[in-house]
């Protein structure tokens, strides 16, 4: 008998945990209330999951050299562009258009998550997750989170890891 899915997402689930599911990675589902007036999608969801905000990643889309590229870094600091340009092999990067980011990923800001996207996407992963036994990164939508260990994420997404985040 085939072995059943772990905590799947009610009717069906988000693009990035029926991905999960079906890699057969293991991963838990946080959900929370998002409340659209809190500063930062990734602090918040820190906060509400009571999870230190250096276990807890954001996904960013950024052009380097007209490719399209997601970094997911800790929400305790911020994309250094230079060195994810430099990570992807590029010269110079920049932040993608908001639009274009959730056009091309299938996501909402706020909710875009590394995982299911619409287009697979270059992923660079900033080294501060290989610290950790698990990290969260959003599960496709603002207020639900996933936790798995980085080196899943990493494998899934092809994800080159490199110090990319600057702390706050």
């Amino acid at each position: 008998m085939a072995k059943k899915p772990k905590k799947q997402q009610q009717s069906g689930g988000t693009p990035a945990t029926v991905a999960l599911t079906a890699a057969e990675v293991p991963y838990t589902v946080h959900a929370y209330d998002h409340d659209p007036s809190h500063p930062s999608y990734g602090e918040e969801a820190a906060e509400a999951m009571g999870v230190s905000p250096d276990r807890v990643f954001k996904t960013l889309v950024a052009d380097v050299d007209g490719t399209l590229t997601v970094a997911v870094v800790p929400v305790a600091g911020s994309l250094d562009l230079k060195a994810l340009a430099t990570a992807a092999g590029g010269k110079r990067a920049a932040m993608a258009d908001p639009t274009l980011a959730e056009r091309t990923t299938g996501y909402v800001r706020g909710g875009i998550s590394p995982l299911g996207q619409r287009k697979k996407l270059p992923t660079v992963l900033d080294v501060s997750a290989s610290a950790h036994d698990t990290i969260c990164v959003s599960a496709g939508r603002r207020g639900l989170e996933v936790e798995l260990a980085p080196t899943d994420l990493a494998h899934l997404t092809n994800a080159v890891l490199a110090p990319i985040a600057r702390t706050l």
